[in-house]
């Protein structure tokens, strides 16, 4: 279907791996590296701009996360294929990315082949996952207990906030009880306005609420300490 080399974006935040990454794919007869980027936001720019055949993403990048990146370079370019190549295979991400619309999924730790052929398959049409990660889809997709789940585009930590937030905590009672800084709630927050597709923090509360979440005594989460800070 396409006469010339597969065109490529590249989107990672270490330079390192991304300059190596683009030498490697570059050195392969039948692919063009046509960006190396160093955020999800930047992904999907080139992903309009430049027309390429496969966008490479990582998950954890600024401004834009790669499975927040995945949906919109998808809404913004359906014909491009999404290949995830990232260090994180816990489930959440697996699940997040694939909800996203990825056609792969591969660990860093995968070889010079294997990712060249990821690139290929998902070109192609293909789905392809990393041997670790197969299994793990497997069992997201055999799972009827996440499916039940509301929001299952969020990540685990996500959706920990998103249920605070809906439990009318404010940033700084989230990172208290999450243990986490208020800078990273905000990020994670954002993150969830932009899958849910919301324009702010009240809105996100009542979809919440509506599926469930939050309210009086603290939502699903359980255990939560009350109060605000």
């Amino acid at each position: 279907m396409n006469r010339g080399p597969l065109r490529v974006v590249l989107a990672d935040d270490h330079p390192v791996v991304r300059d190596g990454l683009s030498a490697l794919l570059s050195s392969v007869p039948g692919i063009e590296v046509v960006a190396a980027v160093g955020s999800g936001r930047e992904a999907v720019r080139a992903a309009v701009t430049e027309a390429p055949d496969v966008v490479v993403l990582d998950v954890q990048m600024p401004d834009t996360d790669g499975v927040t990146a995945a949906t919109e370079v998808l809404r913004a370019a359906p014909s491009v294929a999404v290949l995830m190549l990232t260090m994180f295979d816990d489930d959440d991400t697996v699940f997040a990315a694939m909800r996203a619309g990825a056609h792969g999924y591969l660990l860093k730790g995968a070889t010079q082949q294997e990712i060249v052929r990821g690139i290929h398959a998902v070109a192609a049409g293909e789905a392809i996952f990393g041997p670790g990660v197969a299994r793990r889809v497997l069992g997201l997709v055999g799972g009827p207990e996440r499916s039940a789940e509301p929001f299952p585009e969020l990540t685990r930590r996500e959706r920990q906030v998103l249920e605070l937030l809906a439990a009318g905590r404010t940033t700084t009672a989230v990172g208290a009880e999450l243990g986490l800084a208020p800078k990273t709630v905000t990020n994670h927050a954002s993150a969830v306005f932009a899958k849910l597709g919301v324009g702010g923090r009240a809105e996100a509360v009542a979809r919440a609420r509506r599926a469930g979440l939050g309210g009086p005594g603290g939502g699903r989460t359980g255990g939560h300490p009350g109060g605000q800070a």
